[in-house]
């Protein structure tokens, strides 16, 4: 008797998705994300360098290789433990940059801003782009204004782009994850989506809960040093370490076994989504990585990102399997097994 379950013709009843208009769940990093980017901008902006669904795309010029990156942001509250929309831009972009390998160097930033925000509450912001773009080692070097009326916004949008180089010899993508290979994350999971939550839902809990915001770039620079080898990088944002592992054994056709005792959560975080009903592997997290490499590779790298202050919680949570292509499972607690999908639509919107 085979006692491995069978996957591969396991398919979860799903709300009709057919529909006319955008939601919120559009927006979310699941399901219903990638089914906007898959059939709606995908044919319209078909090119090259847009198909790799990369963090950022990696673009040739002058014979070098140049990673570029944009991202919105419209999180509520504007401030929040541990961060604030400020360096929450600052960090997004740098680490979309970085998750490619690249050097980020410069980025842009845009501001819509409504009608009666406070000066002071976009001073604060600005300073704390500013003190996140120096922790990272970048530049802001252009940017854009636009004030729209009073009821029309919700007090302050930021988008920023970035452009950084990718060395010669680093070659990380999401395509490339190969059977065998081990997954590492970089620290606790499900920070940030908790800690947005707690604020906004008033709810108190034995210890603050602070965001894990963090620009990864010096962390990913520092793995480089130890191992050129890395196959994938990804920073689980929206959507959680669940749709970060989905959408990357789909792209490199792979399997993707997790262990739920090796993942690393907060007492704190536990309890929260336990409360609240939510799995950690679905909430947001801004300053921690996956990383996929080979089996040979991946304990030394375990025990150099440990060394460095971003990734002192890192932990092997799975390895990659050509079983059941496609697909994320884990093997619980209890010794069960369970396929673990990215959500449908917006576990909890307006998170970045």
């Amino acid at each position: 008797m085979n006692d491995s379950p069978d996957f591969d013709g396991l398919k979860c009843p799903i709300p009709l998705r057919d529909y006319p208009r955008i939601t919120l769940g559009h927006g979310g990093g699941g399901q219903l994300s990638s089914e906007l980017v898959e059939h709606l901008f995908l044919p319209a902006f078909h090119n090259p360098y847009l198909e790799n669904l990369g963090d950022s795309a990696v673009l040739p010029i002058a014979g070098k290789r140049l990673a570029f990156s944009t991202d919105s942001f419209v999180v509520r509250p504007l401030f929040f433990p541990g961060g604030s929309i400020g360096d929450l831009a600052v960090n997004g972009t740098v680490n979309d940059l970085a998750m490619s390998g690249a050097k980020p160097l410069y980025l842009s930033a845009g501001f819509i801003i409504e009608e009666g925000f406070e000066i002071q509450q976009l001073v604060a912001i600005c300073n704390q782009m500013s003190q996140a773009a120096k922790k990272a080692g970048i530049s802001i070097v252009t940017g854009d204004t636009k004030v729209i009326e009073k009821g029309h916004g919700d007090g302050c949008f930021i988008n920023t782009s970035g452009i950084g180089i990718i060395p010669d010899g680093i070659n990380i993508g999401p395509a490339n994850a190969r059977p065998d290979d081990v997954i590492l994350i970089s620290g606790t999971i499900a920070d940030h989506g908790m800690a947005i939550m707690s604020v906004r839902e008033g709810l108190e809990f034995e210890t603050t809960i602070e965001s894990d915001s963090a620009a990864l770039n010096s962390l990913v620079e520092y793995m480089l040093k130890v191992n050129t080898d890395i196959h994938v990088l990804r920073d689980p944002t929206r959507g959680g370490v669940a749709s970060s592992l989905n959408e990357i054994a789909t792209s490199s056709k792979v399997g993707i076994v997790l262990q739920e005792l090796s993942i690393p959560v907060t007492p704190s975080v536990q309890s929260a989504c336990e409360f609240l009903g939510m799995d950690p592997l679905h909430v947001a997290n801004e300053g921690k990585l996956i990383a996929i490499v080979s089996s040979e590779t991946a304990e030394l790298l375990l025990e150099m990102m440990k060394k460095h202050p971003l990734g002192k919680d890192s932990a092997i949570i799975g390895t990659v399997t050509s079983d059941h292509s496609g697909r994320v499972v884990e093997k619980t607690a209890i010794g069960a097994s369970r396929v673990v999908t990215p959500q449908i639509g917006e576990q909890l919107p307006r998170i970045c």
